[in-house]
């Protein structure tokens, strides 16, 4: 029986600026349907720009059929990067993974939340005058905040922050061409670090 995959996010999971199979999420499906995991295309609900609360208006206005075998939740970096803080974050993250643990069949072990990447090493984040360091350090805060969360539920956090960090040598499809959002390879590398959590993890 094919598992059934739901994708929940932003800009990241919707893969802003690339082709469709080029996003994690297709990528991952993908990945272990070639390991022998039946994984059907996943459903995606993200767009660019959505922070918590707007994901989670989102959801609200959205079809679902659940249960669904895979759920995946990658959010946080427009709240980050309108200056909310880690109080304002907490809580919709926290709403946003028990729906995400609902929408699996209140099985918390079918859900991966994906760490946020960090925008600041990208060449959009040059004229960002919090700069670099300190773009980097408010997203290890949120990704810390999140991983407790996630891990008080019982869910599995996955963290694609130094996947996003890294520098290859060669660089093609690192990056998309807008200069901020990750490239077919870097998603790749996030897919493959992914797949192999839900290897161990699978329901």
């Amino acid at each position: 029986m094919r598992m059934r995959y739901l994708a929940l996010g932003d800009s990241y999971t919707i893969g802003e600026d690339v082709e469709s199979p080029a996003r994690w999420p297709e990528q991952l499906a993908a990945t272990l349907c070639a390991q022998g995991i039946a994984l059907d295309p996943p459903e995606i609900l993200a767009t660019t720009g959505w922070t918590t609360d707007e994901l989670a208006a989102a959801i609200a206005a959205h079809r679902f059929t659940p249960p669904y075998d895979l759920v995946s939740l990658l959010i946080g970096v427009n709240d980050q990067y309108r200056g909310r803080s880690l109080d304002e974050y907490r809580p919709p993250f926290a709403q946003l993974l028990d729906t995400a643990i609902r929408f699996a069949g209140d099985s918390a072990r079918r859900v991966i939340v994906v760490s946020i990447p960090d925008w600041g090493t990208t060449p959009f984040a040059a004229s960002d005058p919090r700069g670099r360091a300190l773009i980097g350090a408010q997203i290890d805060a949120f990704n810390a905040a999140a991983r407790e969360i996630t891990q008080t539920r019982g869910a599995h956090f996955i963290d694609i922050t130094a996947i996003s960090r890294s520098s290859p040598a060669d660089e093609t499809g690192w990056l998309a061409d807008d200069g901020l959002h990750p490239g077919s390879a870097q998603y790749a590398a996030w897919a493959a670090a992914i797949a192999a959590a839900v290897r161990h993890t699978r329901p």
